[in-house]
């Protein structure tokens, strides 16, 4: 039996909602509503007197949970979180705290990490036998009390968009924002009876340079389950192969019984 889902899109480390810019009008033209939210503390949040809502220091897995529980309202029924990279943690711990409000998860690229364990965890379990696990991380730029991290531009082009179009890769590095690091080593608490009730869907990047495919493969084993995908690109397939994604994700999610309702499951105001 289908059900109708409104969808959700959040954003990883460094972004912000324009990173699934591409992707919107190919999931449109499928019949989906999807909505990109900024997490706070992005800089979107930026207040008329240069301050910002959220402050580095402020920023928590509890934070971002709550701001995307406040969009789920927004929405008439159940919604999709399609969740990249850093994200998948966020949509974990929220499909936990309310696992009726989410019909879905699905991770691109994500961080479909176990109850307890941080990525960095992940990571430092897989160096030994995964060569570059760790990623972006080496080339990071913290500020002075290490509580926020930057991507230099150059370093985004090689890890993070090395295959998308050009001039889609440079303004894609040009709009990185600091990240909190509050923001981004997070680590869910999860239960098999609430997280584990949620269907998911992991689409992995088989050329990721950032989330590297061992470590991809690493968590779809230690969190069973998942419906997995495969696509042939870098770490940022909604802007390397927005096509490709959008129809990956509708033929998974038909594949569970879940479809897009225009009229009853769009989120208000769209």
């Amino acid at each position: 039996m289908t059900r109708a889902a409104g969808m959700l899109l959040i954003h990883g480390a460094w972004q912000g909602a324009w990173a699934w810019d591409a992707w919107l009008a190919p999931m449109r033209a499928r019949g989906w509503h999807p909505h990109a939210i900024d997490l706070p503390g992005n800089g979107a949040d930026l207040a008329q007197d240069g301050a910002h809502a959220a402050a580095p220091g402020d920023i928590t897995l509890d934070t971002y949970v709550d701001a995307v529980r406040a969009e789920l309202d927004a929405f008439d029924g159940p919604c999709v979180i399609v969740a990249h990279s850093g994200a998948g943690v966020i949509a974990s711990q929220v499909a936990e705290i309310m696992p009726g409000r989410v019909a879905a998860i699905v991770y691109v690229a994500g961080m479909m990490l176990p109850s307890g364990m941080g990525y960095g965890d992940l990571v430092e379990a897989a160096r030994a036998e995964v060569e570059n696990a760790s990623g972006i991380a080496p080339y990071l730029v913290w500020s002075d009390d290490a509580r926020v991290s930057s991507v230099p531009a150059e370093a985004a082009l090689d890890i993070f968009l090395h295959d998308c179009p050009p001039e889609a890769a440079r303004r894609a590095a040009s709009l990185l924002t600091p990240q909190a690091e509050g923001g981004r080593a997070l680590v869910a608490t999860l239960s098999a009876a609430r997280f584990g009730s949620v269907p998911r869907v992991y689409v992995e990047a088989r050329r990721d340079r950032s989330v590297l495919l061992p470590l991809q493969r690493r968590m779809q084993a230690l969190v069973p389950g998942a419906l997995v995908r495969s696509i042939d690109c870098g770490h940022v397939p909604q802007l390397a192969q927005p096509e490709a994604l959008a129809q990956i994700v509708c033929e998974a999610l038909d594949g569970l019984g879940i479809t897009h309702d225009k009229f009853s499951a769009a989120r208000s105001g769209l």
